[in-house]
């Protein structure tokens, strides 16, 4: 299930697990198409998703240095791990969060 979270949230919802975090914002075009495509990924049950709006959440985009979106970043107990920007199909997601790109 795909959740949303604010900034009071997030550190706490990253820290313990492997975690997909959706960087977006809800005027941002590309965004919305690859919301389309991140509820069919989570359908898989591959990675729990987490969603966090940029504009409701500054410091948060600041401290990762987001500054594009959509950007998709994993993270491990707390520490990025890897990142891609933009949008990507239902195919290149999942090659992305398992390590299969190209």
């Amino acid at each position: 299930m795909i959740k949303h979270v604010n900034e009071n949230e997030f550190n706490q919802e990253i820290k313990n697990k492997r975690v997909l975090v959706d960087f977006y914002a809800t005027w941002c075009g590309p965004c919305k198409m690859l919301a389309l495509v991140m509820e069919k990924f989570d359908k898989k049950n591959i990675i729990p998703i987490l969603k966090l709006d940029v504009d409701d959440a500054n410091e948060i985009a600041n401290e990762y240095k987001v500054t594009s979106i959509p950007t998709l970043i994993i993270f491990e107990e707390g520490q990025e791990i890897k990142r891609t920007t933009g949008f990507l199909t239902l195919e290149e997601l999942e090659r992305w969060v398992n390590d299969e790109e190209k």
